[in-house]
């Protein structure tokens, strides 16, 4: 198009078109052309339907520069901040990570909309600033559920579950209605947090609220069997898995790995064949539950095949999944056909085989191989000089063959690494509510009587010739 016969309004449809259809760099390469073509003649200043379209632009790729360069057009220009304008660049500076930027365009409006605060929200939530985003919600003149949402959503993917749920129930007992996304939120927490129960009475709200409707969608429905895989309620998780009316490659995902992680290997092995039969198809995270289950039953043979058929899939397998076979081995005794397939890894990934190293030093500790185990720590320590983990587990090796010296001098280099080992917790769910321990704690009010219950545990274990038992790390 010759330069005189371009004005704003062909580059901003050009602009906007290219941003709403994926192709951002090209929408700025051509903002570009227009910041030059402004000197060629008349009726090209930039308005807010160019300043929408390149904060569009910018937010899909995470492209900073530009979009400042927009908003300091803006200001030189003294053009008026629409609430439009401001809605589009808070979202776009929160997008690319500029959240502070951000709040200066939602402090300069003095009308903000509902959409407005969920992008301040919602941006705070990214950049992991929750009491800003918080901050943000309490000034929030009417809290509507779409801001509800973004809040609860940003505590529980921010690794805040506990506060995640705590917002969800402020939400009811306030009489807002959740969105599908809030109960997608509130279950996700009770599946990280193991809260089988809160999880059941999330589940039978939904019912409850449901009466003469279904107000299920996909993302409930997956959200659920999540958590009752997560929860260890396979049995739940079948039962709504089977009544489902149609199911994504996320349902299947979550059954094979709930199988997997729940040691039902040949369970998730079947329901694997059952997705292949059905049409879904499989994802690298699929595979990686079905090595995972085959590991963990022995069946080595099948993890084998299950490696090699991936790139039947048009999948190439990764790091992780050469991890989980080497695991396979190990658990099995094969540590010789371990340790050749691991040399081997290179010329397929890269530098990326310290899990398969890691795999290979936890099978040591299994069979109590302290030769290997040392050779292979050696590798480890050189691939990631600042994993306590594997100084932990080298020592652990040490100590449970008795060569306490050996596992004092593994100790010694930690500290001299200024390595430390994390403190371990956990939680068990009582009655709806979670209680958190860390190891050797002794600050419950009833520690007595659990470590003698935990003493008799560990008791019928042996009995019972658990393999597992050995393991367990009691110091």
């Amino acid at each position: 198009m010759p330069a005189d016969s371009r004005n704003i309004v062909s580059y901003n449809t050009v602009i906007s078109s290219l941003a709403h259809h994926g192709r951002q760099q090209d929408a700025l390469r051509l903002v570009a052309r227009l910041a030059r073509d402004r000197f060629l003649g008349p009726g090209l200043a930039i308005d807010r339907f160019t300043v929408v379209s390149v904060a569009t632009a910018c937010a899909g790729i995470g492209a900073a520069r530009p979009l400042r360069e927009i908003h300091g057009a803006v200001l030189v220009s003294g053009m008026a901040l629409t609430i439009i304008m401001a809605n589009a660049m808070v979202n776009a500076y929160s997008k690319v990570g500029r959240v502070d930027d951000a709040r200066r365009v939602f402090d300069q409006v003095s009308f903000r909309d509902r959409i407005t605060w969920t992008s301040m929200i919602a941006g705070c939530c990214q950049a992991k600033r929750l009491d800003k985003a918080v901050q943000v919600f309490d000034m929030m003149p009417d809290k509507d559920r779409i801001a509800w949402t973004a809040l609860i959503s940003g505590h529980e993917q921010n690794g805040e579950e506990d506060a995640a749920l705590e917002l969800f129930e402020q939400m009811l007992a306030e009489g807002v209605w959740p969105t599908p996304f809030a109960l997608v939120s509130a279950l996700g927490a009770c599946s990280k947090l193991g809260l089988v129960t809160r999880g059941k009475e999330l589940h039978c709200f939904i019912l409850r609220q449901s009466i003469g409707t279904d107000p299920f969608n996909i993302f409930i429905y997956n959200a659920l069997i999540d958590m009752y895989c997560k929860c260890g309620d396979m049995m739940a998780a079948v039962a709504l898995f089977r009544r489902i009316p149609e199911r994504d490659y996320i349902s299947w995902n979550s059954m094979v790995t709930g199988f997997s992680h729940n040691g039902l290997g040949k369970q998730s092995l079947a329901i694997f064949e059952e997705m292949l039969v059905a049409g879904v198809r499989p994802t690298h995270v699929t595979f990686l539950a079905v090595l995972t289950a085959c590991s963990h039953s022995g069946l080595v043979s099948d993890a084998r095949l299950i490696l090699e058929s991936m790139e039947d899939h048009g999948l190439e397998p990764r790091a992780e999944h050469y991890a989980a076979y080497i695991d396979a081995l190990g658990r099995n005794h094969k540590l010789e056909e371990a340790t050749e397939f691991i040399k081997d890894l290179p010329s397929r990934i890269g530098p990326g085989t310290a899990g398969s190293w890691g795999a290979l030093l936890g099978a040591c500790r299994l069979h109590g191989n302290i030769e290997l185990a040392e050779e292979v720590a050696e590798f480890l320590f050189q691939l990631e000089p600042g994993n306590s983990g594997r100084y932990v587990m080298l020592s652990n090796i040490y100590a449970a063959a008795g060569q306490w010296d050996d596992a004092r001098r593994v100790r010694g280099l930690m500290k001299e690494k200024g390595l430390r080992k994390d403190q371990a917790y956990s939680w068990i769910e009582v009655r709806s509510a979670k209680h958190v321990f860390v190891a050797e704690d002794m600050s419950h009010c009833e520690a007595d009587e659990i470590y003698e219950m935990l003493g008799k545990l560990l008791d019928h274990m042996r009995i019972a010739g658990d393999p597992t038992e050995h393991q367990l790390d009691l110091c």
